[in-house]
């Protein structure tokens, strides 16, 4: 099965559980990590993460995937959460992240820059605005090579 046909397997198998133990699935990642396949389900709450939430997460969804089988090679499981500054890829992420400071970064110099940072302010036609400090800048999805919130102490 293809790598992002296994994290839509996945998710969809794993997202009613994961909320029925009182967290969203923010995201799942199947990859080499070094010379080992690693499936990274990422969880969050509205209270954050503890390594605690984590390992109940690990301990209930571990059986559920020997049983359902959806990888057909050896891998590892890990259950974390999206950090601070959470990477976001998905237009649930984007829907999530509305109103908050983002930083974005493109494949391509835009105006000599690639990096944008500002308050994420409408996701339309496939197009993301960011209000920044010089005004608002809207970037096509495909041009962004990179997003995810920023955090300031």
């Amino acid at each position: 099965m293809k790598k992002q046909n296994v994290a839509s397997v996945v998710e969809a198998l794993l997202t009613p559980v994961v909320e029925e133990l009182g967290y969203r699935l923010w995201d799942v990642e199947f990859r080499k990590v070094g010379a080992d396949p690693t499936l990274t389900i990422t969880i969050d709450s509205d209270e954050g993460i503890t390594i605690e939430d984590c390992e109940k997460v690990h301990r209930t969804i571990d059986p559920l995937l020997d049983e359902a089988d959806p990888i057909d090679v050896s891998y590892q499981l890990e259950v974390s959460s999206p950090g601070i500054e959470r990477v976001i890829r998905t237009d649930a992420h984007i829907a999530f992240c509305m109103g908050q400071e983002i930083e974005a970064r493109s494949f391509a110099p835009i105006d000599g820059k690639k990096a944008f940072v500002g308050i994420l302010s409408a996701y339309e036609n496939g197009a993301v605005t960011i209000a920044t400090a010089e005004g608002e800048l809207t970037l096509p999805r495909e041009s962004i090579a990179l997003m995810n919130t920023t955090y300031h102490e």
